[in-house]
């Protein structure tokens, strides 16, 4: 028995209907590099079964602490079966891009069920009809709730299932399964008691980091080390929104990314990303003739562990607001100015205190917590108020080559959650694909609000060819001024 931490069971208690609280992966394998050249689902099942004591979120569920006194625990589910959370299906033909877009998108806005295990697998067959992807691959979407794993600890979950190897190193078999009893009413209410005696001590300490967290941010702002945001203009994509979902992915040869960062002094493979979702966005709403004069703001959630909580399970999560300079024409002048934004965002959060909010949801009681977050939502205070327009998070994968039961990885991209008043998320995943460096961009957002995801497709590949044209410039003008130094 594990009790949830506060950042944990904020993602439970943010779970509204029509936005489901989960993060999700979709992974593209291609079979004919495992032994024989197929893989069966069976294969995979046993796959799974043998790994499932690589994380004990696979075999564990919630309970809940009678009337909200306290945050849920994590116990072992003596009803697990396996063959629930590992499901089977296939795209209709031709099982092209689109369908399994479509596919993915209708199973991601399915909430999980709270009575089981809070994660899911989808094996996806049919895919004949995928630019770059050899016929009969096939895609693994799996889905965890955002309460069990943030980003960075999402990746050791997920990686439970691959190889560096199209032979998988023998391993042991695991030791038999023995769940431990559920806790009754009573045991928990009694640690819902003693929790809650050390709360007025955590308040208080919280209200003192309050106050120099106000003074450290009040004196770097006179100083000029760093500004605030301004008002933040609303867009579509701060709307209210319905259950229903659309997303799309667009990878990026590695290179051709590092050669655009090279383009500006100082800038980082995330002001790049930036910089292509900030033309992306720039694109799509000028033509819906929305494009606000104010910059948008982005969300970049930031990982906060230190070195003892490297493999730390749950959220440690911080939160970082920057513009994305849309109000910039030029591409170039763009990436400098998100450049220096990114600089200015991280000094803010530096001074804020970068584990605030993770600091906040530990100090505040469970019942209260659930209570402003759904009296927010019923208000539509989080549509009134924005924090930002969209959110990008950068999730690294791994950095060598991975195989499932055999199969290569070809292709892989992340999904996260939506909420009220922000209903577009962008999630960019580095990997190695076939000894090659690679980058996704994915986004999911609500289906009224964007019902022509192609189209955003289509903007942030533009916006990613306007900015190679820059780094091969620059590329120029370094050679003639070598020429220039060494005909002197």
């Amino acid at each position: 028995m594990k009790q949830l931490t506060g950042p944990d069971a904020m993602f439970l208690h943010m779970e509204l209907k029509g936005f489901p609280m989960h993060i999700g992966g979709v992974s593209i394998y291609d079979q004919s590099t495992s032994p024989g050249g197929l893989v069966r689902f069976k294969d995979i099942l046993a796959m799974f079964a043998s790994r499932l004591d690589r994380s004990p979120i696979f075999r564990r569920r919630l309970a809940e602490v009678p009337f909200n006194l306290d945050q849920p625990y994590w116990v072992d589910d003596p009803d697990f079966d396996l063959e629930f959370h590992v499901r089977h299906i296939a795209l209709p033909k031709p099982g092209d891009w689109r369908q399994l877009c479509i596919q993915v998108a209708r199973l991601h806005a399915r909430p999980l069920d709270r009575n089981r295990p809070l994660w899911e697998a989808y094996i996806i067959e049919g895919l004949n009809d995928l630019e770059g992807v050899p016929p009969g691959s096939f895609a693994l979407y799996l889905k965890v709730h955002h309460a069990a794993i943030d980003g960075a600890s999402g990746v050791q979950f997920f990686g439970a299932f691959n190889d560096i190897s199209p032979e998988p190193e023998p391993a042991p078999p695991p030791a038999p399964w023995q769940p431990e009893a559920p806790p009754g009413k009573g045991k928990l209410l009694f640690k819902a008691y003693t929790n809650n005696l050390r709360k007025p001590g955590q308040v208080l300490r919280m209200g003192r980091d309050l106050l120099s967290s106000r003074q450290r941010v009040k004196q770097g702002l006179s100083r000029g080390e760093f500004s605030e945001l301004g008002e933040i203009p609303r867009t579509r994509f701060n709307a209210k929104m319905t259950p229903h979902r659309v997303l799309g992915a667009t990878k990026f040869d590695f290179e051709a990314i590092r050669k655009i960062k090279n383009s500006v002094e100082g800038a980082t493979i995330n002001d790049v990303m930036l910089a292509i979702v900030s033309g992306a966005l720039r694109k799509y709403l000028d033509q819906k003739g929305e494009l606000p004069q104010r910059t948008l703001v982005t969300g970049c959630p930031v990982n906060v562990r230190d070195e003892n909580e490297r493999d730390k399970e749950g959220n440690l999560v911080g939160m970082m607001t920057t513009a994305l300079c849309t109000d910039v024409d030029d591409p170039l002048q763009r990436l400098r100015e998100i450049h220096e934004q990114a600089l200015n965002a991280k000094a803010y959060m530096q001074a804020q205190g970068s584990r605030m909010m993770v600091d906040f949801s530990e100090t505040l009681p469970a019942g209260m917590q659930a209570l402003l977050i759904q009296a927010a939502a019923m208000t539509g205070l989080a549509e009134k108020n924005l924090m930002m327009n969209t959110m990008i998070t950068n999730v690294p994968g791994a950095p060598f080559q991975l195989y499932m039961c055999g199969a290569q990885l070809i292709d892989s991209f992340g999904i996260g959650p939506l909420a009220p008043g922000m209903g577009l998320f962008h999630t960019v995943n580095s990997m190695v694909m076939k000894n090659k460096g690679a980058i996704t961009l994915a986004f999911i957002c609500c289906r009224e609000v964007m019902p022509d995801p192609e189209f955003y497709s289509q903007c942030i590949e533009e916006s990613f060819a306007e900015l190679q044209p820059v780094s091969t410039q620059r590329k120029k003008k370094t050679t003639r001024k070598k020429s220039s130094r060494d005909g002197s």
